[in-house]
């Protein structure tokens, strides 16, 4: 339980400091200097925020009885603990290291794309495709809809950026669109593990209400599509040379 515990307490720190940050790059100019290095901070963060909740996630697997008693409390079997704060926060974890990364490398290497091909970034991308389908087993093996539903998302998100990867040519564009989809979808995947959860500890016989899940997902993805739209309206507007009298 200390270990636990251990991890718990770095997990809670560092992902309520890189929540907040999160809005700073979100909601003001991009490109400058003030983004880029709150941006920054932001990805450590989250990247430490994660690893912790792998290792929540592996002790709950070890020992789930021990590490959640207030869903013992409600009569969670074991099975049904270590398939959502075992197997899915394992996923989401990897799947917000994935997202993180792929959002930092993705404008990082725009002047070199092939970077983008290296083998520690394939396998991240693969091993999220793989964490989701396991989180899709497992939650079809104890009959959690939830556990199979945010599976797709795992599955999308690798597909979609090994995708990206192996476009000869990416556009310009196409490097910033990535950037915000990743790094926001990283907040989705963070904020969505807080209002589930994190919202446990106070509210334990709310932890699966799909409400609580469904917000961070809706505001998210808001985000993304607002912020593409102002990149490809920022590119298009860059094209229109001015008339001359």
């Amino acid at each position: 339980m200390w270990l636990f515990e251990s991890f718990l307490v770095v997990h809670i720190t560092t992902g309520a400091i890189g929540l907040v940050l999160f809005w700073i790059p979100a909601l003001n100019r991009k490109g400058g200097n003030w983004h880029r290095r709150i941006g920054t901070w932001f990805a450590r963060l989250m990247l430490v925020t994660a690893t912790m909740a792998m290792g929540m996630a592996i002790t709950t697997m070890v020992d789930p009885i021990t590490t959640h008693p207030r869903q013992v409390a409600l009569n969670w079997s074991a099975e049904r603990i270590q398939g959502i704060f075992g197997w899915m926060m394992l996923y989401l974890a990897i799947l917000t290291v994935q997202l993180v990364w792929h959002g930092v490398v993705s404008v990082r290497n725009k002047r070199n794309h092939a970077a983008n091909r290296h083998p520690g970034n394939l396998a991240l991308n693969g091993l999220t495709i793989v964490a989701a389908i396991a989180c899709a087993i497992r939650g079809w093996q104890i009959n959690e809809g939830l556990m199979m539903a945010f599976a797709i998302v795992g599955v999308a998100s690798g597909l979609t950026n090994l995708r990206f990867i192996y476009t000869e040519a990416p556009g310009r564009l196409a490097y910033q669109l990535e950037h915000v989809k990743a790094i926001v979808g990283s907040g989705i995947s963070v904020y969505t593990a807080f209002m589930a959860f994190g919202f446990v500890r106070f509210n334990p016989g709310q932890a699966l209400n799909p409400r609580m899940w469904a917000i961070p997902l809706t505001v998210g993805l808001a985000m993304i599509i607002y912020h593409q739209a102002r990149i490809r309206l920022s590119l298009r507007s860059a094209r229109v040379t001015p008339r001359t009298s």
